[in-house]
Order: structure tokens, then C-alpha cells, then sequence
């Protein structure tokens, strides 16, 4: 199958939802517990259970209108629920490109049981393709997006990925030794598509990359270059970095460039 639940299932399953304790995420949750108590072996449920617990805290935001876009990486089809009332709701340029490099170069990443954290995860489309790809992917976004995302990430990635993915609140610059100690939280990867715009919080997005980069992470960044903020914003980046352009498209004038901390 191309996805983990054909569109009949999924919208039988989300009207069931509805009228159930904790909305549709919760039936699919019971669903899974439910299977794991009768086939799996004893301790499978404890390891799930923490990660659909993660997925079920935000409710999505009540946008006026909502639509579905249809993706296709890494061999599966990917329904993402998308809003052009929020920047945090749409998929931009560079989460497609960063998609089409991880499943290139998936073997070379070695993607498989890697930690993975996106930054500005949005939709989450880059994480459903880097959890679809074997990795154990933490996505992070603003509070009032996150509900979306993990509608998302919940439908694309449940009963299909080897590690469910986590969803955190990360606010750039704040409170990053209190919610992400680094003598807890390593990353293989820190992820970033187009994080870098016309706005004011540039410093505290370098310091938050900063911060999740540690010996041996590898920061992968894609962003469509639109502003002269976004060229001030790569000098400051390759001061604190050792960078290097891994591919540029110049259709989209994405660029994505690889860094490691000096």
C-alpha cells in the first residue's frame, strides 16, 4: 500500500473519532494498544505507548479552511492537512527539497534508528519522511501548530515506521537547557526547512541550532533565499559552522547546506 490507511479508512475512522473519549487519536490508539497486547511481545506496548501518548496532547488549530495535498517520497504517498492561514500550516520549497535529499542520500545518512530533530516542523512533512525513511524523529514547532502537525505525523506515520515520532513545543532561544538538556538530548540530526525569513528571530534560531548541535550532529538546512536577511543570516551561520553546500535548486532557489558545529 501507499499509505498506512487508504483515504476510505482514514475518514471511517476519523467520523468514528468524533463521538469517542480524546477525539479519532484516541480510537487509533486503542486500536494499536489493543493489537500489541495480543501479538506482540510483552514490553512492545510500553515502547508505543509513550510515543502515541506525545502525538494526542494539542488539538489542531480551527482554521477556516483546510486542505489536503498530496506528496509522494520515499516509495509511500503522503496526505498532509495544510492551511494558508498560518506559515506553520503550509509546506514550503525547502521542506520538499530537504525531502528529496534525505531519500537520495538516505543510505549514505544512514537514516536507520537515527535521532532526529526537526526544527519549525510546520505540517511535518519532513519528519513523515525521515520516520517513513527509519529514523527516530522529535518535531518541534510553536504551540498553535502543533495540533496540526501531529494530525499529520499520527496519519502518515502509524502501523507504517519503525519509531513513532515525537512532538515537542520548541520556542527559538527560549528555555533550551530546561527542555532540551544537553546531557539528556543528542541528536544524529537537527533538520531545518525554510526557518530562515523576513523576521526578527534570527539570533535566537542560530542559538537554538546551536544549542541541539553536538559533537557529531550533522545540521541539515533548506531554505528558499527570498531576503537579504536570509544571506546575513548564512554568514552568521558559517561563523559558528563548518558549512557546506550540499545541492541548490535553482528552480526554487533552495539551497541546503550541511553544518557542524566549530
Amino acid at each position: 500500500m501507499d499509505v498506512c490507511l487508504s483515504s476510505v479508512q482514514q475518514a471511517g475512522r476519523l467520523e468514528e473519532g468524533l463521538d469517542a473519549p480524546g477525539g479519532w487519536l484516541e480510537v487509533e490508539k486503542k486500536e494499536v494498544v489493543q493489537k500489541d497486547s495480543a501479538e506482540g511481545p510483552p514490553g512492545d506496548s510500553n515502547e508505543i505507548e509513550p510515543s502515541l501518548q506525545s502525538l494526542q496532547k494539542f488539538v489542531p488549530t480551527d482554521y477556516a479552511s483546510y486542505t489536503q495535498e498530496y506528496y509522494r517520497f520515499a516509495g509511500r504517498k503522503i496526505v498532509i492537512q495544510e492551511s494558508i492561514e498560518s506559515y506553520g500550516a503550509v509546506v514550503w520549497p525547502g521542506a520538499t527539497a530537504l525531502c528529496q535529499y534525505l531519500e537520495e542520500h538516505a543510505e549514505e545518512l544512514n537514516l536507520q534508528d537515527a535521532k532526529i530533530l526537526e526544527i519549525g516542523a510546520g505540517p511535518g512533512l519532513v519528519s513523515i519522511v525521515a520516520s517513513i525513511l527509519g529514523a527516530q524523529v522529535t518535531a518541534t514547532d510553536l504551540p498553535d501548530v502543533l495540533g496540526n502537525l501531529q494530525h499529520n505525523l499520527l496519519k502518515n506515520t502509524l502501523k507504517c515506521t519503525a519509531h513513532l515520532p515525537e512532538v515537542r513545543a520548541l520556542a527559538w532561544g527560549e528555555d533550551l537547557e530546561q527542555n532540551f538538556p544537553k546531557s539528556t538530548f543528542y541528536y544524529d540530526y537537527v533538520l531545518a526547512s525554510d526557518v530562515v525569513y523576513h523576521h526578527y528571530f534570527l539570533d535566537k534560531l542560530l542559538a537554538t541550532m546551536v544549542h541541539l548541535s553536538q559533537p557529531g550532529t550533522l545540521l541539515l538546512w533548506a531554505n528558499k533565499f527570498r531576503f537579504s536577511t536570509d544571506y546575513e543570516f548564512l554568514d552568521k551561520f558559517k561563523q559558528v559552522f563548518d558549512t557546506t553546500l550540499l545541492a541548490e535548486y535553482s528552480e526554487s532557489s533552495v539551497k541546503l547546506f550541511k553544518g557542524i558545529r566549530k
